[in-house]
């Protein structure tokens, strides 16, 4: 098993446009959006892969990385430690299930934050860099 890494930061309105959300609509390849289900970010073309991880130690460590890029403008103070958001990420991607961070940035934005497991044990999507392109 591999970890990618995903980021996406945008108006939080974006979010609600559920078509482009889900793989079968036409628009959802192109759509900078994340996704309904966290495993479908692997339908997404592999250039919206931010990074691939072969453990999940790094992987969560990249996690980090990226919140600590949105911690000045949370909208809200932080509801959970950044150490034990790291301690839950490191097990449940150890054990095969994908993590996602979604967090309400000043302005209206939305950050999300995701590192997905591949393969997936809840969508049959192939592994993003090893399909064919078209």
């Amino acid at each position: 098993m591999h970890w990618h890494a995903y980021q996406w930061t945008g108006p939080g309105a974006d979010r609600g446009n559920e078509a482009e959300r889900r793989p079968a609509s036409p628009g959802f390849p192109s759509s900078l959006v994340p996704p309904m289900r966290t495993g479908d970010w692997l339908a997404k073309p592999a250039s919206r892969i931010a990074r691939t991880f072969d453990n999940p130690g790094q992987a969560a460590g990249w996690m980090a990385a990226e919140y600590g890029k949105a911690r000045g403008v949370l909208l809200l103070p932080e509801r959970v430690p950044l150490e034990e958001r790291l301690e839950t990420a490191v097990d449940l991607l150890s054990r095969g299930v994908d993590v996602q961070w979604g967090e309400w940035l000043q302005g209206g934005r939305f950050v999300t934050i995701g590192v997905i497991c591949c393969p997936n044990r809840h969508v049959s999507h192939p592994c993003p860099v090893r399909r064919p392109t078209r």
